[in-house]
């Protein structure tokens, strides 16, 4: 029976994960980690529950007129959902392909992943944080070679309209010129669509 750990699920979200109505299901489990983490709880999986696909689906289908009407659905985060590909793709069979499902990922994972769950996503909400290598470790702890690599990947084995990449300006780590550098490497690799942002350091 296929498990994974979930340390939150979020209904009704608006436009901030995908298209249309969303519910984010936060999985345990980051190979990451960044210094400025907003879910170190994915570090602590003695604080998430236990979930099977089927007990997800029965959970979150409450919502699925919102799904239905506004071309929404589930946005597994995290964490790092490409890390529970078996659970993912149970869940779809349960849910059908009516429901977006999208990947909010740092592509820090082994390109079996990637390509093993790529036929389910709908989209890709891609956390780059910086194209420099050494900002990248700095801010990480991990070298950045495999998220190029596997983003690369998506965005020539599919259509780049279904990939956001995520670019922060993260203090004390990046500054606005490695921001803009960041993304005009990320246009030349063929991104369309960026979320760029300030980190709120609390």
């Amino acid at each position: 029976m296929t498990t994974a750990k979930v340390f939150g699920i979020s209904r009704h979200r608006l436009t901030t994960d995908g298209e249309g109505v969303t519910t984010l299901v936060a999985f345990s489990g980051c190979p990451l980690r960044c210094k400025y983490c907003l879910n170190k709880t994915c570090w602590e999986p003695d604080r998430s529950r236990l979930y099977t696909p089927e007990l997800l689906f029965e959970e979150v289908k409450i919502d699925q007129l919102y799904f239905l009407a506004t071309h929404g659905g589930i946005t597994f985060g995290g964490g790092e959902p490409l890390l529970q590909v078996e659970f993912i793709k149970e869940f779809r069979e349960l849910c059908g392909n009516q429901w977006q499902i999208v990947a909010e990922t740092c592509l820090n994972v082994p390109f079996g992943n990637v390509q093993a769950i790529d036929p389910i996503l709908d989209g890709y909400i891609v956390d780059i944080k910086d194209m420099n290598p050494d900002i990248y470790k700095a801010y990480t702890g991990k070298d950045n070679a495999l998220v190029l690599s596997n983003l690369q990947w998506l965005l020539q084995h599919g259509d780049p309209n279904r990939i956001m990449v995520r670019v922060p300006h993260i203090p004390d780590f990046n500054t606005d010129e490695d921001v803009l550098q960041s993304m005009e490497q990320l246009k030349k690799m063929g991104v369309k669509h960026f979320d760029e942002f300030q980190y709120i350091i609390r």
